[in-house]
């Protein structure tokens, strides 16, 4: 008892001075881990020869069909207006609302089908040539000009059979075509520089790119809420020249699309 009695101080001067260096001590952070890389998105799904390549929405992947032939499927179709008007669609056109064209998931671009109307039998052939829609349960989303002769503008959507009608030529072995119903491909092609109200606008442009280029005319149009006069310049017959056209204006600052005539 009594020795522990005398290492009472020396006990309490040991505290005293553990106290004194943890108050002088300077607390030193753990090293900053390095950053790490960000990784690498999974790879999509490769696709078999020959089969466009699939594409990824909202973290689902979809797989266009090489071939249309005998498609025809059930569902409920919708439309799609005014936010997507003078953008660019899926396969590189610009969108145009008042036209008749539909957006499909996996239909090939340029498959022509027909739209008809299960709740008024109404019917209607329309070109596919963007990707759509994204909904649960729909089918197709119809340009606004499309859904207004169908009678899907009011209600906002409708159950519709939609059956494939004509597809694109697909290129075989050696890059050789291969016919199915018809040659999409292949035509009359024209393209669209300006649209207007007033007739006199559209003849003014007109004759300014008379100098320039061949086949300008103009073209009304009645949407329904006005006749509209629809300038268009130049004609080739296969859409590969369409493409380089196309393109050839888009260099020149031409709003344009290609118009199928």
């Amino acid at each position: 008892m009594r020795r522990f009695c005398d290492a009472g101080p020396w006990r309490g001067l040991l505290l005293l001075g553990v106290l004194i260096l943890a108050g002088c001590t300077t607390l030193v952070p753990p090293p900053a881990l390095p950053p790490q890389a960000p990784k690498a998105p999974a790879p999509g799904p490769a696709a078999p020869p020959g089969v466009p390549r699939p594409y990824r929405v909202d973290g689902q992947w979809y797989q266009p069909i090489p071939d249309a032939r005998g498609f025809r499927e059930e569902g409920v179709a919708s439309w799609y207006g005014e936010p997507f008007h003078g953008r660019r669609t899926s396969n590189g056109e610009t969108y145009d609302m008042y036209g008749v064209s539909a957006a499909h998931k996996t239909l090939p671009f340029g498959t022509m089908v027909r739209v008809r109307n299960l709740a008024n039998q109404s019917q209607l052939e329309v070109r596919i040539n963007d990707r759509g829609p994204f909904v649960h349960g729909r089918v197709i989303d119809l340009s606004f000009g499309a859904a207004r002769q169908l009678g899907v503008v009011g209600p906002g959507t409708a159950p519709v059979e939609v059956v494939a009608l004509a597809t694109p030529v697909a290129a075989g072995a050696g890059g050789v075509a291969l016919p199915q119903e018809v040659d999409l491909t292949r035509g009359d092609f024209t393209f669209q520089v300006g649209a207007f109200r007033e007739r006199g606008n559209a003849e003014r442009l007109a004759r300014k790119l008379e100098s320039r280029f061949a086949h300008v005319h103009i073209a009304a149009f009645d949407r329904g809420d006005g006749l509209f006069h629809r300038v268009r310049v130049g004609r080739v017959r296969s859409l590969a020249e369409a493409d380089a056209f196309e393109q050839g204006l888009i260099r020149e600052g031409f709003d344009v699309f290609i118009v199928a005539e």
